[in-house]
Formats: structure tokens, C-alpha cells, sequence
């Protein structure tokens, strides 16, 4: 594109020594006051955690499903006290190898009445006692005990009572498993800490080995888990009065320590560069907290708007999973912008005094092997734009084939309980039994007073659920203590996970129910665990589009403001989109299509959770958003010093290599190390956001970055002059001539017209 408008250069005014800024006085107040700073990071984080262990709360999965079939069948059941309707329910499997349990009568009673006593049971339904309780070789069975609350959500010890009630039947010879909620409690310990230890050890050796210098690579480590853990304290704190689902803890400190790390990595090495000409480590640790804590912030901005955008979903359990990410984000940047300099303060000269190499920092030698990179890509930019794309594309074309759902217990270790009464009751009552559908069925008054027509309708109900493809078995409905409600219990064919179970749902919902209840003037719903999850997959199916538009418009705005260019805004974007499908796609091929999953320990297909692509897209695009600001902030510096395109893609790539290379890195190696995982939705979240870093540091920032802005010229620097009038100005390095004392004149900013 042609430059339509003149480029001048206006003379800067010198507005004094940069300590007049903000961020300038914070770094040089940190570095002259290390052991102050230390300390006040030490205090709070103790405080911190001992608020935590007094106060914290717990998290578990608690979806409102407000104003959806299901939770309007559940609120129904609830008004017009259907039998069994109360509390939260919870299975315990029985099942007896040596002959029926019905040799064990004795046993199965006093243990029913010693659950019954337990705290917050309401009720406590025996298997020789419940009607289809008991399989038909009468070997397997189950308890159906009912909770005041969401078990998941008790303590620990919880397990030992529940243990204790059935201890005699298990010394009798009899299996006894925990499933649904009551599984979930009983589940160990998660191994997140031998993950965090892997992620940390691969970081020391990346950064010593990139860079040279033990402070170097001691430094962001220690901002970064003083951070984390300062973060997850202020998370346990916020959860005692906020829902948080269980994953919460796992992703926050996934997110917490990997831009932990980054932000802190990009302040030191910055500042190891400035030692070389600044008039002392603090006015040095001042200076990069000036400019570079600048381009952290705008990070830390994107990276927090992106997952704040989680809330378009209008689920809160999902903006939740947001707050609590953003929570050690927001954490690890002010320790990054705060302990960082003070640690830096304190090495002073002397930050390299112990080495395992030459230490190194940014490169000034214009022969290096970035800047002979960025001169190849120059030549044959278009070859390297179709070579990233076609590499991008072939990652996401599984993405196509995204199907959403949720993982149950059926994917879970055969270690746990909850995956072992599962199988147990597969086993013994079909796959199911597992995810049972109760249908509600709301009577008008001629139906309520007629026993006859009640009758009638309810066994035209069973005949019409009986005879629709992928149904097991239905129960003739029953009527309420009140006659208001119609209730039957539906068994599917396939498990709750399985793709024939969604489409049974749906062609209930859509079809079944409303043939036989309109005419009657009768209006049916589909309540319980596997109806609510498929409801829930269904609002974040739709409602996707719309956290991606207000994510990628927040994210486009802020670039914009940042760099005052459209054409970099757009291409930060869509370069992004396609990075993220790209992982998709991996996402997918792996635990969908079952492409070596075995090797990540899952032994069977399972759907993608309905709740993984958006927590990724959100998550990823602030993530890739930060290596784009960290590169075209020093791609920008450079071109309104020299107005050459050409010379600052060049500059920025070869500045930033290092740092965004052994960042990506750790990041990846943070991510990935969460494979570890015992649960299926970690394991698609690691995976998805490791595969997305390693990609956004290698195509996008070494290959479709770089030809893209060579292509496009000085372009990518054109804004119209309304606009430019119109936008705040967010410098993410400053200025020349701002943020130093120079004075020096400087382009007065992008190409206008």
C-alpha cells in the first residue's frame, strides 16, 4: 500500500528526568528498597495463606441452569414434593461375587441405618428395598442416599463416616463403590503438585541454558511462585463466598505460573540489557520497569479482558472458571512489577557473578542468527505466509469435527471409586443405567381430577418413550401426592457420554414428548444429571460465538490502541484464530478420534468438554496476545526511530528471540506437565494450551508475523487521522525520548491520512 499522507518528524519536548512517571518511580522506589519490598511480599503471602487455611472455601461443579428445561423439570419435582425429589443425590454400588445380596440382607439393613444417621443424609433408599435396585442375577445393587447439600462439596473426612457405614459390609465380602458426587469427595488427592514441580524444573534448566546466569534464572522463578502462591491464597479466600468449580485451583495455577514466569523473564532480561548504559542498577531496574513493565501491563490487560469476556457466556460457572484464572494473573503481574526490580535492586552489578555459561541477554550484533532469519523470511515472504498457513490449517482441520459433551466417571482412573461404581453399574444394568432421564410431566385440571384420563396419558407416555429408538427401558409414569405431576424414569441404550445419548435427549425433548402431550393440553420436560449436562452443552454451543466476537473485539480495540495501526490490530487477530484452531484440531484428533491418546492414559474416545473450547479460546487468545505485544512493541520502538519496515521487523524479531523462545518454552512445559493429570478435562486443556504456545512462538511468530508485516510495508503502520484523534494512547514501551532524558526528536507517530 501506497503512504498517502507525509511523514514528519516532530521534536519531543523534554519533560524531565521519567521518574515523573508512575511505573518509572514504582521500579526505582522497589530497587532502592529491596529487603522493605521482600519483606511485604513475605507478610502477605503468610497472611495470605493462613487466611486461606482458616477461611477458605472448597470448589466443586455446581451449574445454575436457570430457566432450561431440566432445571425447570427439577423445580417442579422440588414444589410439588415428588418422592426423592430433596437434596442431592449420591449412589453407593454394592455388588457381591460369592452369590446374591440377598444372603446379606442383615448386613445391607444396619448399614442403610447407619447412613441414615450419618449428618446431612435425608434419606437413604436400600437396594433389596427399591424396586429396580437390584440386577436381575441379583448380585449387584445399589444404595441411593440422599444429601442436604452437594456432597462433592463436604470435607474430607466426610469419606471416613461413609467408611465406617459400610465397613461391615465390605468385611462380609461384599464390594462397596461411591459414585456420583459421593465418588467425586472420595476421589484422592489431585498430583498438580508433582505437575508444578516438573513445569518448575523444566524452567530452571530452560533459562539457564538460554540465558547463562543462575539470577537470571532464579529471579522469575522466585516471582513467580511467591506470586502463585500469594494468587491461589486470595482464590481459596474469594471461594469461601463464590462458587468455583473444581478444576478452578488447577487452572489458575497453570495460568498463574506460566505468565508469572513470562512477565518476570521479559523485566530481567531487559534490565541485564540496560546495565550496559544506565547509571546504575537501580536506575536501570527503573528504567525496564518504565518501558517494559508498560508492555506487561498491556499484557496482563489483554490477557484479564480475555478471560473477563468469559461472562458473554451468561453462565457463571464458566466466567467463574475466568475470575479464577485472572485472579493469579493479576497476582504474579504485581509481583513481577513489584519483587522483580527489588530482587534486580539487590543483585545490582553483580546479577551475573554466577554462571553455568557466558551469560547472555539481548543481541546487539546485527549478524545473529535472528536477524539472518528475518532477512531470509524477507526475501520469500510469501513462501513462509503459505507454508505457516497450509501448517496451520492441517493442524485445524480436525477442528471441523468438534463435538461437545461431557466426560464422565466413565473416564476416569479404575483408582477411583466413582470409576469403579460406574463400571459396576454398566455391568450390571447396561451403560444407561449410568445416565438415567426422568421425564415431568405437568397435568392440566381435567387430567388431575380424572383418574382415568391420568391413566390413559400416562400409559400412551410409557408406549410412545418405550418404542423410540435408543431407549432401554421406561417406567409407567406416576402421579404426584398432588396429582399436579406425571414421573417416569427413562434408561438410554448407550452411556452419558455417547453421541446416540445427546440425540435420544433431543429427540425426546423435540419430538417424543410434545407428539403425546399436546393434544392432551399436558407440557413434558426432561430433568436429571444427563439432561442437565446436555442443556449445558447446548447454551455454551450457542452461546460460543458470542464470547469469541466480544473477546477478539476487545482484544482487537486494545491493540489498536496500543499500536495506533488497524491493519496489525486485524492481522494480531485473525493470525490468532487461526493459531487457536489450530489447537483445536489437536484437542480433537487426540481425545475425540483417539489419535495416541493412550499415550496421555486415556483408554477410551471421549467428546470434548462442552466447557474446554471456550475456557481455551479465552485463555489462548490472551496468551498468544502477549508473545504479539511483547514482539511489535519492539517492532514499533523501532520504526518510529527509523520509519524502516524493513529494519524494525528485523530489530523486533531478533530482541525479543530469546526471551519469547525460552518463555514459550516454559510456558509449554508448565502446560503440557499437567498431562499428569488424573482428570480428562485438565489433561484437554493442557494439551490444547501447550499445543497453542508452541505454535504461536514458532509459525506465527517466526514465520506468518514477520512476512505478513514484510508484505504489507509501511501499511502496517496507516491509521486514519480521526481515528488516531479518537484513541487513547496506551505506549507500551514509551516513546523515545520519554522514557529516558535525551529529549531527542522522534517520528511523531504512525502514517496518517
Amino acid at each position: 500500500m501506497r503512504r498517502t499522507g507525509p511523514t514528519t518528524v516532530t521534536p519531543v519536548k523534554d519533560t524531565g528526568p521519567p521518574g515523573r512517571g508512575l511505573l518509572y518511580g514504582l521500579g526505582r522506589a522497589c530497587a532502592r528498597r529491596p529487603w522493605r519490598v521482600i519483606g511485604v511480599w513475605l507478610l502477605v503471602l503468610l497472611a495470605a495463606v493462613a487466611a486461606d487455611r482458616a477461611w477458605g472455601g472448597s470448589y466443586a461443579d455446581d451449574f445454575d441452569l436457570s430457566g432450561t428445561p431440566s432445571r425447570t423439570g427439577s423445580d417442579l419435582l422440588n414444589a410439588h414434593g415428588a418422592a426423592g425429589s430433596r437434596g442431592v443425590a449420591a449412589q453407593i454400588v454394592v455388588r457381591s461375587d460369592a452369590g446374591p445380596l440377598s444372603a446379606h440382607r442383615d448386613t445391607l439393613a444396619a448399614a442403610g441405618q447407619r447412613l441414615t444417621a450419618l449428618p446431612e443424609v435425608i434419606s437413604v433408599a436400600a437396594p433389596l428395598d427399591t424396586a429396580g435396585a437390584v440386577t436381575d442375577d441379583g448380585r449387584t445393587g445399589y444404595y441411593t442416599v440422599r444429601f442436604r447439600e452437594n456432597p462433592a462439596q463436604f470435607e474430607k473426612s466426610y469419606v471416613g463416616r461413609v467408611d465406617a457405614a459400610v465397613r461391615a459390609l465390605r468385611a462380609d465380602d461384599v464390594t462397596v463403590e461411591y459414585g456420583g458426587p459421593l465418588g467425586q469427595l472420595a476421589r484422592p488427592a489431585a498430583a498438580d503438585r508433582a505437575s508444578e514441580a516438573i513445569g518448575i524444573a523444566t524452567a530452571v534448566l530452560v533459562l539457564l541454558l538460554g540465558f547463562g546466569s543462575v539470577a537470571a534464572a532464579g529471579f522469575p522463578l522466585l516471582t513467580a511462585v511467591i506470586g502463585l502462591l500469594a494468587g491461589l491464597s486470595v482464590l481459596g479466600l474469594l471461594a469461601s463466598r463464590y462458587a468455583f468449580a473444581a478444576a478452578s485451583p488447577t487452572l489458575a495455577t497453570m495460568m498463574g505460573l506460566g505468565v508469572g514466569l513470562d512477565y518476570s523473564l521479559f523485566l530481567v532480561t531487559r534490565h541485564r540489557k540496560r546495565l550496559h548504559s544506565a547509571d546504575g542498577p537501580v536506575e536501570a531496574a527503573a528504567r525496564t520497569v518504565a518501558t517494559s513493565g508498560r508492555a506487561v501491563l498491556v499484557a496482563a490487560l489483554t490477557v484479564t479482558a480475555a478471560l473477563a469476556g468469559l461472562f458473554a457466556s451468561g453462565v457463571d460457572f464458566i466466567g467463574m472458571l475466568g475470575v479464577a484464572a485472572g485472579t493469579t494473573v493479576l497476582v504474579g503481574t504485581l509481583a513481577a512489577l513489584t519483587l522483580t526490580p527489588a530482587l534486580l535492586g539487590l543483585a545490582g552489578r553483580r546479577i551475573d557473578r554466577w554462571h553455568v555459561r557466558t551469560p547472555v541477554d539481548e543481541p546487539d550484533d546485527s549478524g545473529d542468527i535472528w536477524h539472518r532469519w528475518a532477512a531470509t523470511v524477507r526475501r520469500r515472504p510469501w513462501t513462509f505466509l503459505l507454508l505457516g498457513l497450509v501448517v496451520l490449517g492441517v493442524l485445524g482441520a480436525p477442528a471441523a469435527a468438534l463435538r461437545l459433551g461431557h466426560v464422565d466417571a466413565g473416564a476416569s482412573p479404575v483408582s477411583y471409586t466413582e470409576r469403579r461404581a460406574y463400571d459396576l453399574v454398566a455391568d450390571g444394568f447396561g451403560p444407561g443405567a449410568d445416565g438415567p432421564l426422568t421425564v415431568i410431566v405437568t397435568l392440566d385440571k381435567d387430567h388431575r381430577t380424572t383418574g382415568a384420563q391420568r391413566d390413559a396419558l400416562a400409559r400412551a407416555l410409557r408406549d410412545a418413550l418405550t418404542a423410540t429408538p435408543g431407549v432401554a427401558a421406561a417406567t409407567l409414569p406416576k402421579a404426584t401426592a398432588d396429582g399436579a405431576l406425571l414421573v417416569s424414569t427413562v434408561t438410554p441404550d448407550t452411556g452419558p457420554q455417547a453421541r446416540a445419548t445427546t440425540a435420544l435427549v433431543h429427540r425426546l425433548s423435540d419430538d417424543v414428548l410434545p407428539g403425546v402431550l399436546s393434544k392432551e393440553g399436558a407440557t413434558g420436560y426432561l430433568t436429571g444429571t444427563t439432561a442437565a449436562q446436555q442443556d449445558f452443552r447446548d447454551i455454551l454451543a450457542d452461546r460460543l460465538p458470542v464470547v469469541v466476537g466480544v473477546v477478539v473485539a476487545a482484544a482487537f480495540v486494545l491493540l489498536l490502541a496500543v499500536f495506533r495501526s488497524p491493519l496489525v490490530a486485524l492481522k494480531a487477530a485473525v493470525l490468532n484464530l487461526l493459531s487457536i484452531t489450530a489447537s483445536f484440531g489437536v484437542v480433537v484428533a487426540v481425545f475425540q478420534w483417539g489419535w495416541g491418546s493412550r499415550l496421555f492414559g486415556i483408554d477410551e474416545t471421549v467428546p470434548v468438554e462442552s466447557y474446554v473450547p471456550m475456557m481455551m479460546f479465552a485463555i489462548v487468545f490472551g496468551l498468544s496476545m502477549d508473545y504479539e505485544i511483547f514482539l511489535l512493541s519492539r517492532v514499533r520502538a523501532t520504526w518510529l526511530e527509523t520509519r524502516d519496515n524493513h529494519r524494525s521487523v528485523a530489530v523486533g524479531l531478533a530482541g525479543t528471540a530469546r526471551v519469547i523462545t525460552c518463555a514459550a518454552l516454559i510456558m509449554t512445559s508448565v502446560f503440557l506437565a499437567f498431562l499428569l493429570s488424573t482428570s480428562v478435562v485438565i489433561k484437554m486443556l493442557a494439551l490444547g494450551l501447550g499445543v497453542s504456545v508452541v505454535l504461536d512462538a514458532t509459525v506465527v511468530r517466526l514465520l506468518l508475523v514477520p512476512a505478513a508485516m514484510y508484505l504489507l510495508g509501511e501499511a502496517n503502520w496507516w491509521i486514519p487521522r480521526w481515528l488516531d484523534r479518537l484513541l487513547p494512547r496506551l505506549d507500551p514501551e514509551g516513546s523515545p525520548g520519554r522514557a529516558g532524558s535525551t529529549g531527542a526528536a522522534v517520528p511523531a507517530g504512525p502514517v496518517t491520512r
